[in-house]
């Protein structure tokens, strides 16, 4: 098949890096693909799209990898793209969507980028992988590792939701629990590098995670017919899922794809408990510090430092969003709210996103007409801890008031 990547680009600087050699960072920042869009242009038209099957690699134009008969993967189709009309009229939203990426192989969105980033590296001949993880990437590697071949060793805080620690070991990576959060795993998974020999698979420490997060965007600006929403509310961690959107509206701007001149406005959603990029944001900083004591049950955004912490703010406000902290507090109020109103078993991470379009309601930031779409990122079934509820028992030897129930 043909590639029609240009080029890897330095993040921080925009040195031009070789393409066919195996990458990580570059002056410890993130790496991007670059595409031939001129190119992509003369040879995908969005008639030659609809025939395609319904998965994420239809946009192969638009992605880095090179041989089509290996790629890795669990069958990635395109989430659905739901509409919420009576959580909107609950929260005061006329228009308002869920992207559902619980519906992917592993449960959540990471299935996306585990499954560019280990097809990639198994094209380069890698063998063994590492990553640090906070939940679902883990579950996702250790999966995507396994089709492959290939051994993985992943590290997780010791608090991490116990379904994200068992579907790693099942899998068959090597898995450790760490007293400590996810840059503590991190820096075991450099430590470690020259003594075990693995590739390391953090978040965006390597240039392809980020390409299977932007098919995230490439769906949704397909699904609404090349009419980009308002606004995306995005809960953000390491924060790959908002870069990779934000790169794919830009390559289907440049490619004269889109049917609006009007970007959507990104929103970046974190917890009172951990909002680095929020803090940095309000302060007019383009880098973040590391947030102290970083405590949240949205495990997926429970990232007191990012690597890519310059890019999610670059992208927030080329689009004119913002970064808003939700109160931790209410996140299990608007997790129940959110799946007794439309069925769709969000996670604590998305129901962040409901508190973030509450608040900007509230302010005015967000008007009711807008056309808003929040990013379910995985399946509230991950998550026992969030979902335990005491329920009323019934006693079979006793007659039942049927008018209490």
């Amino acid at each position: 098949m043909t590639r029609f990547v240009s080029h890897l680009e330095g993040g921080i600087d925009g040195a031009h890096l070789p393409v066919d050699e195996l990458q990580s960072l570059h002056k410890d920042r993130p790496i991007l693909v670059r595409y031939d869009l001129a190119a992509v242009g003369k040879s995908l038209t969005k008639e030659k799209l609809k025939s395609r099957p319904e998965t994420m690699w239809r946009y192969r134009e638009l992605l880095p990898y090179a041989d089509e008969k290996q790629i890795v993967s669990l069958g990635e189709r395109m989430s659905p793209l739901l509409a919420c009309p009576r959580l909107g009229a609950q929260l005061g939203l006329e228009n308002l969507f869920i992207k559902d990426e619980s519906q992917l192989p592993t449960g959540s969105f990471k299935s996306r980028g585990l499954a560019m980033a280990i097809t990639l590296a198994k094209q380069f001949g890698v063998k063994r992988v590492a990553l640090p993880t906070a939940g679902n990437a883990g579950g996702a590697a250790a999966a995507y590792a396994a089709r492959a071949g290939m051994e993985c060793y992943v590290f997780m805080p010791e608090d991490t939701p116990a379904i994200n620690q068992y579907e790693c070991a099942l899998a068959g990576a090597k898995t450790f629990l760490v007293n400590g959060l996810i840059n503590d795993c991190g820096r075991l998974v450099r430590e470690g590098k020259a003594a075990m020999n693995w590739f390391d698979l953090s978040t965006l420490k390597e240039p392809y995670r980020i390409e299977g997060k932007k098919t995230m965007g490439l769906e949704l600006a397909e699904q609404f017919d090349w009419q980009l929403p308002d606004v995306i509310l995005y809960p953000t961690g390491g924060g790959t899922g908002l870069i990779g959107m934000w790169k794919a509206f830009q390559e289907l701007r440049e490619l004269g794809w889109l049917t609006t001149a009007n970007m959507p406005r990104m929103v970046s959603v974190q917890s009172t408990g951990c909002a680095p990029i929020v803090r940095a944001y309000e302060k007019g900083e383009r880098f973040a510090d590391a947030f102290p004591n970083a405590a949240t049950q949205a495990s997926g955004i429970r990232v007191p430092v990012a690597v890519g912490d310059f890019l999610i703010l670059d992208a927030v406000r080329q689009s004119n969003g913002c970064a808003i902290a939700v109160d931790e507090t209410q996140i299990q109020r608007a997790l129940r709210q959110s799946v007794a109103a439309e069925g769709i078993p969000i996670c604590p991470e998305a129901a962040a996103c409901v508190l973030a379009a509450e608040q900007l309601l509230a302010s005015g930031w967000l008007k009711r007409d807008e056309k808003v779409v929040l990013f379910n990122t995985g399946a509230v079934q991950k998550y026992i801890e969030a979902m335990k509820t005491d329920l009323p028992r019934l006693d079979k030897n006793q007659p039942i008031d049927w008018s209490s129930l």
